[in-house]
């Protein structure tokens, strides 16, 4: 397998943190024990059409080292939080996480005093997995995206390279996808929509111009985000700054290069999809012959559609026991609002 550089790739998790009270206040209402947590959405970031994140409910993620015990503190800390799956308690919580869906467990519409909050925790170990193989490509999907760092991963912590390697896998993922001449702003909503691709969601109950939304207001952010990669690639793409501008080499070598940088999930994926006519061809060979195939990007966009359709709907499903079915339908029939408002917002432009 190719490999490709990382040693001068910086990101978030190497500059200092600056909370705002908010995000203060928000942290001390769990336990402290994090390996790394973050806020995003449009709880933590202006997005395009919101006049400001304050009336937004606030989307984070915690990353704990075991489970159970951090269900465990945060059950005597905030037992309100959860539906009633708390009385089966700790391991019983723990084990459903680390089974089911995208292996995070998530409380929702949880009232503080600025508003609402929605909280999923993960292990580090199941973080890793995803942001490394795209497992369920759930995490990681978010970490495509620029994020709000709230509590930063030790430095010799495994995390810190696999978010890396994240960022590293979307990069190879969105280049297969585009010609050979692009905008940077169709880059960064190749990126950003990677993890919408194939989500059933995108189609009932979530904003139709979420991704567009989601960039617009945040190109510096994008390009920060990924800054670091283009000297790591310029043997087969350049970025233009002045310009905007982006070229690449779409010829079967450069493909070749970008397949062997996939995801594991991701070229499991196009192999077994390759293979479905009944004869067999490994690794390697399906990868020559994708590169030298028109439709090799359409092949990358499936795999990736279907890794995205199979985590949404298991952790959808295993949102309802979490959430308690009167605040899964609370939560489901506000996605489902912010969808007709973005319709009739198309509709009148």
């Amino acid at each position: 397998m190719a490999t490709s550089r990382l040693s001068s790739v910086r990101l978030f998790c190497d500059t200092p943190l600056a909370l705002t009270d908010k995000f203060r206040y928000i942290l001390s209402l769990f336990p402290q024990d994090l390996v790394f947590a973050f806020s995003y959405g449009s709880g933590a970031f202006q997005q395009y059409g919101n006049k400001s994140t304050e009336e937004n409910v606030v989307d984070l993620i915690f990353v704990v080292e075991d489970a159970e015990t951090f269900h465990r503190s945060n059950l005597e800390r905030n037992w309100k939080h959860y539906s009633s799956m708390k009385y089966l308690g700790p391991h019983a919580l723990a084990s459903f996480q680390e089974k089911w869906g995208a292996r995070v467990y998530f409380n929702t519409l949880v009232p503080y005093k600025h508003g609402l909050l929605k909280y999923g925790v993960v292990s580090s170990s199941a973080a890793i997995a995803d942001l490394l193989d795209w497992e369920w490509m759930y995490i990681s999907g978010r970490l495509h995206k620029p994020v709000m760092p709230l509590v930063l991963p030790d430095a010799n912590h495994p995390i810190r390279s696999a978010l890396k390697h994240n960022l590293q896998n979307a990069m190879h993922t969105a280049l297969l996808l585009l010609p050979d001449t692009f905008q940077e702003e169709t880059l960064y909503q190749t990126l950003a929509g990677l993890s919408y691709s194939g989500d059933f969601r995108m189609s009932f109950g979530e904003d139709r111009n979420k991704v567009k939304n989601i960039v617009r207001p945040q190109i510096e952010r994008f390009r920060e985000l990924y800054a670091s990669f283009w000297p790591g690639l310029a043997a087969y793409a350049e970025f233009n700054s002045a310009t905007g501008r982006c070229e690449q080499d779409t010829s079967p070598g450069a493909r070749i290069f970008h397949l062997n940088l996939l995801p594991k999930k991701i070229q499991q994926t196009i192999v077994h999809e390759w293979n479905r006519s009944g004869r067999w061809q490994d690794v390697e060979d399906v990868f020559r012959a994708a590169a030298h195939d028109t439709e090799c990007p359409e092949l990358v966009k499936e795999a990736v559609q279907k890794t995205v359709k199979a985590s949404s709907w298991t952790q959808s499903l295993k949102g309802i026991p979490t959430a308690g079915f009167v605040k899964a339908i609370r939560y489901g029939f506000a996605k489902i609002n912010k969808m007709w408002r973005s319709l009739k917002t198309r509709e009148d432009s």
